[in-house]
């Protein structure tokens, strides 16, 4: 009886060996040990201070001057500091209630400030009728004012706009064509800085980007604005070096984990992108108290990846049948 188990055993191993298993064959990952260590930077008294500043100066402009209001609220988003500065949603709420965004008269015939204070609103739940660009139609066509053309920051402030619309909104369709086509012309006749930005909301507008990369691109084009809050643009800086500091010391201890459990040897098959998803979670909970929901998300999206890969690229069929 000895002798038979144990040529069944043989038996057993022999037919395991020869087992095909199509393995995807992934690179392994391209960063290796750069996000291992981890040197911090002491600038969170400097930020705290700078909140401080912002929070003097900011809102200091006049009520009645809601244009300037408008523009620092959206370099304010666009710069990724709007977590710091709670005053923004009421300046909003006062915005909406007082120039009468909430109908069709949005009290002011600027093509930029209408676009502007309509995408504002909007992103923060405002039910702005898109009602108020009708009068930038022509009466006798039925298509936009061909002087609209001209104004090429109003033309990409409406281009913006129209990513805010919603299904059966036929005028702000009619918009995105006419902008998009308009200002694929100009990028050749305006300045230099004017026609980046062009070309990055052509390729990809705000409602799409990803907050953190558009929010350091935006710093160099903010600068170089003649009327740009200096104190606003230094904030911006030194969070964003703060919180990329944080983040950088989050992931150094998230690999650390990931190479404790001696994955890459265990599991050779499987993909090795733990930088790859902690960097996705970071675009959706960049705020520095959501850390601890970035170790465990990034952990979870890891082990998940892990096992789609055991099912996708290591398993036979006969073994996932179960």
């Amino acid at each position: 009886m000895a002798l038979e188990a144990g040529s069944t055993a043989q038996s057993q191993n022999s037919k395991a060996d020869q087992i095909v298993r199509w393995t995807a064959n992934y690179h392994p990952s391209i960063w290796g040990d750069q996000f291992m260590y981890y040197d911090s930077e002491d600038i969170q008294q400097e930020v705290e201070e700078l909140k401080l500043v912002m929070r003097r100066e900011v809102f200091k402009t006049s009520a009645d001057d809601f244009s300037t209001q408008m523009k620092l609220i959206d370099a304010i988003q666009r710069l990724s500091v709007a977590y710091h500065l709670e005053k923004e949603e009421e300046a909003l709420e006062h915005i909406y209630a007082t120039n009468h965004f909430h109908d069709d008269d949005d009290g002011d015939g600027n093509l930029y400030n209408v676009s502007l204070g309509f995408r504002l609103l909007r992103q923060h739940g405002h039910n702005v009728s898109c009602g108020i660009f009708n009068k930038y139609k022509d009466i006798k066509n039925g298509g936009f004012k061909e002087s609209l053309i001209a104004d090429v920051p109003g033309m990409l402030s409406f281009y913006e706009a129209t990513h805010l619309r919603v299904h059966g909104e036929d005028v702000l369709e009619e918009a995105h064509v006419f902008t998009t086509k308009h200002l694929k012309s100009a990028t050749t006749h305006v300045s230099y800085q004017l026609a980046e930005q062009i070309l990055q909301a052509l390729e990809r507008p705000l409602r799409k980007g990803l907050e953190r990369l558009c929010a350091r691109r935006y710093m160099s084009t903010y600068q170089d604005e003649a009327s740009h809050n200096e104190a606003l643009l230094k904030l911006a800086k030194s969070d964003f070096n703060l919180v990329q500091s944080l983040h950088k010391q989050e992931l150094s201890e998230i690999i650390r984990w990931w190479k404790e459990l001696e994955f890459e040897t265990k599991l050779p098959f499987a993909r090795d992108r733990i930088v790859e998803l902690y960097f996705c979670v970071v675009e959706v909970y960049f705020e520095p108290q959501y850390l601890v929901g970035r170790k465990i998300l990034t952990k979870v999206m890891a082990l998940l990846s892990i096992m789609d890969d055991i099912y996708d690229a290591f398993g036979t069929f006969e073994e996932l049948e179960v």
